[in-house]
Formats: structure tokens, sequence, C-alpha cells
């Protein structure tokens, strides 16, 4: 009997928590159970930057990180959105398969945290790739479990966007109210298995944007070898903002503005000492 997955519901609300809250909802939440039925925020259907090509999106819904400048603040919460089966989307998503196939794109699962339903992932990738569908896994790389469905899930991924919202521990958390030492160890773990990726990089003005922490990531992304294809920086923005308005949360970033074209050379410059391929 298909199940879906039950993930608690945890809405912290303030940097005081530190990520306390946060951890204790990893602890408490399973993804090492097998869902056939998942939840989700909303799909894009012709989206061009979150992968190659022209790809399917699907916004999963609930995370467990609380970063400053999210722009999805509305698919936070674990019991939102509203329930799918997998052959349900794949009959959305297959009537767009002639933009895939003519630009080089596919489906990317985001969010949200796509890899807190890994359940879900796991039998949509398995979907896709039964019928030649490129397969994108966007993720923070919050990731505990280190099981077989874990590797069912990358088994059947093509491309993994992780992104790194700060390489120094010190700034991410505050940033984010969770330590990175999962996504660094999550990143480690996808180098192992020679898992392609692109590392991907928010340049906040203040928050992530100095010399110290551009080298800290070039650094550990030489450490991850072959496997990472590309650096992608996007420029820190304003559009989710109004998002947070309406769920009458305090926006903490107000009166920063986009980084400028020289901050973001500056650090397309730094990551370049570390990697061929820096893009923004």
């Amino acid at each position: 009997m298909s199940v879906i997955n039950r993930i608690p519901a945890v809405e912290p609300k303030g940097p005081a928590d530190q990520g306390s809250r946060q951890i204790a909802a990893v602890e408490a939440s399973d993804t090492s159970s097998t869902d056939v039925i998942g939840r989700i925020h909303s799909v894009e259907t012709c989206g061009t930057v979150d992968g190659p090509g022209i790809r399917f999106i699907v916004f999963m819904q609930g995370c467990l990180m609380r970063c400053k400048y999210c722009h999805n603040r509305d698919t936070w919460d674990t019991q939102g959105g509203r329930e799918v089966t997998v052959p349900e989307l794949m009959k959305d998503l297959t009537s767009y398969r002639h933009f895939m196939n003519a630009s080089g794109g596919g489906v990317t699962a985001s969010g949200g945290e796509a890899m807190l339903q890994q359940g879900f992932i796991a039998e949509l990738f398995a979907a896709c790739k039964a019928q030649g569908i490129h397969t994108c896994l966007d993720t923070n790389g919050f990731v505990r479990h280190y099981d077989e469905l874990l590797d069912r899930v990358l088994d059947n991924t093509d491309l993994v966007l992780l992104d790194i919202k700060q390489i120094n521990d010190e700034k991410h958390i505050p940033l984010t109210h969770v330590s990175n030492k999962y996504t660094l160890e999550f990143a480690r773990y996808l180098a192992s298995r020679g898992q392609t990726m692109w590392i991907r990089y928010v340049v906040v003005p203040t928050w992530s944007d100095d010399d110290e922490s551009a080298e800290g990531l070039g650094q550990f992304i030489a450490e991850l070898g072959e496997c990472v294809e590309k650096v992608e920086l996007l420029p820190y923005h304003e559009l989710g903002k109004h998002k947070w308005d309406v769920l009458g949360d305090t926006y903490d970033l107000v009166g920063i503005k986009p980084p400028s074209k020289e901050t973001m050379d500056r650090i397309q410059g730094i990551l370049g000492k570390y990697h061929p391929n820096v893009k923004y």
C-alpha cells in the first residue's frame, strides 16, 4: 500500500534557535522509508536555470534550512503543498518531452529540499530514466542517512546541483540556522561516487561575498576533483521578499542590494583559480 513521507512539521522562528530545532527535526525524520506519494509545492514546465536545457522542475515541499535570502519561503512548511503520485507527475511531465529532447533538457527535483522525500525522488527518477529522461537533483545537501535508498536516488541521477551556502561554518550557521557539516560531507560522498555535479553559490553582500570565503570554497571544490563539472555563481536578489511579507515573517536582509558586477567578477576570479568553469 502506498504511503506518504510523514515529515514532522517544524517552523523555527528566529536566530535564537541557531539550528537546534532544525537538527531535532532531522533526527526525528526518517528518510529511509520507501515513499511513492510525494508532497510538492508546485511545478515549472519550461524552466531554464536549474540544469541544462529546458526542464520540467518539481518544487518539493519542506525544507530544514532557514536561509535568510530564501526566495521560496513558502516551501518550508513540511505539511504544506499538495500530494501527488509518481504516475500523476509522469503523465504531466512527459507531455513536455519534445521541449526537453530538443534542448538537451529533462526533469529537475528542487524545492524546498528534495532530499527530505528520498523515497519519492527515487521512484520519480527511476521512472524518468526508464523513459530516457535526463534527471537533475537540486539540493542543499542536508543529508543524514547514507543507505541503500540514498544510493538508489543517486544511481538514477544524471546531475546534482549542490548548493553550498557558506564554506565557513561560523558564517553558515547564522545565515541558514544549521551547520554546513552535512552539506560538505554529502559533497565528499558525491565525489567518492564520481557523481557529476555543479556547485552553486549565492553571492550575498556582507554574508558570502568576502575573499576569504571564496578562497575556502575554491579550495574545497578543488578537493572534490573532476566530478565538479561547473561552478555557478548566483547573485543575490530580492524577488522572494514578498513571500516573507505575505507570511508575516521578518526579512532580515532589508537594505541589502544585489551584488555589483565588480563583486561578481571578483568572486569569479578567485574561484577561477581552483576550477576552469566558473559562470554567472
